[in-house]
């Protein structure tokens, strides 16, 4: 079982596809980008953002020897007990510290989309997997910080407020930017200049081309939309092409081709994510539903959802680095 057969450009394609195709959109009609965004957000938002989660029950057994299929009932018990109980301490540090938790949450993000979302490529040492999986992260916090620095720190700014936490000054979070920035750039012509060095040219196009696309989106759109197509059409979508070969999907004879297979991988994933996630859509119904008199515009809405997206992350992203991407900081020791 290849654990990154869905990580190569066959399966990468799709997602640099899906948000190039959206970040021009939204770039040539700003106006009118909301409404031409919204329906595939929300639809991708379910199948794709909610659904990536679904199966994280099955990533343990199957990581072992009996397969996708292995655990008892001891194993189920335990891993809803394990999963809920991480998720209730992320809603217990929102209630008791949000300032330190909206920190947290932006660095556990940082870290989780850096290292599951980057390109894997062969072995590398473990401390160059680490520094690129932050350096991919915070390109991606840095790049809408300067480029729509009003709006991210509205988003900075409302979390914290709707969390009842004091707000950061702008000058703090300009001043932030900046730093960020260096440390962004500094690093990423560091890493290329690396791969370069040892002729690793393949890896440096597929990472200079992956940083191009991510920069267009990024400063194509406003950051609650950027960050919204990212999450679906990118993190989302490779984390479900990844899981799809970790739980034994096998393209049929007829399709030979990994690029053809799309479709039947989204619906394998889809019949195995089925119970959990109509089950989350029923919360998130229900939980929209008792707050709606709360809520008092689209920003508090957004607030709400990376509160809620915070509390399952935690888990989610402790099964994909232990478990998951285990080969990636285990690397062999001969890997330079």
């Amino acid at each position: 079982m290849s654990l990154d057969s869905a990580s190569d450009w066959s399966r990468r394609r799709y997602s640099y596809a899906a948000v190039l195709a959206l970040a021009g959109v939204g770039a040539a009609f700003p106006s009118a980008a909301w409404v031409l965004l919204g329906p595939p957000l929300a639809v991708g938002m379910v199948v794709l953002g909610v659904a990536h989660g679904a199966c994280d029950q099955l990533v343990l057994p199957a990581g072992q020897p009996r397969g996708p299929g292995a655990g008892g009932w001891r194993y189920w018990l335990s891993f809803l007990l394990g999963y809920l109980g991480l998720a209730g301490l992320v809603g217990a540090l929102w209630w008791a510290w949000p300032a330190a938790t909206v920190g947290g949450f932006f660095l556990l993000t940082v870290w989780h989309w850096g290292s599951a979302d980057a390109p894997a490529g062969a072995r590398p040492p473990a401390w160059l997997w680490l520094t690129h999986s932050c350096l991919r992260g915070l390109l991606l916090f840095a790049v809408p910080l300067w480029g729509w620095p009003t709006q991210t720190a509205g988003i900075v700014n409302g979390l914290l407020a709707f969390t009842g936490a004091p707000t950061v000054p702008a000058a703090a979070l300009t001043a932030a930017a900046a730093a960020l920035g260096v440390v962004v750039v500094a690093g990423h012509l560091a890493l290329w200049a690396r791969w370069a060095y040892r002729r690793q040219w393949a890896r440096l196009r597929t990472e200079l081309g992956e940083v191009l696309v991510l920069v267009l989106l990024l400063l194509a759109l406003p950051p609650q939309l950027s960050v919204a197509v990212y999450f679906v059409f990118w993190h989302s979508l490779q984390h479900v092409l990844r899981l799809t070969g970790w739980l034994g999907y096998a393209a049929a004879p007829n399709r030979p081709r990994p690029a053809a297979d799309l479709g039947p991988r989204l619906a394998f994933f889809l019949r195995r994510a089925a119970p959990l996630l109509l089950l989350s859509c029923v919360a998130l119904l229900v939980l929209g539903r008792l707050l709606a008199p709360y809520l008092a515009n689209g920003a508090a809405w957004f607030s709400l959802a990376l509160v809620v997206a915070s509390i399952v992350t935690l888990p989610h992203a402790l099964l994909v680095t232990l478990v998951m991407d285990a080969p990636r900081w285990r690397a062999e020791p001969s890997a330079r």
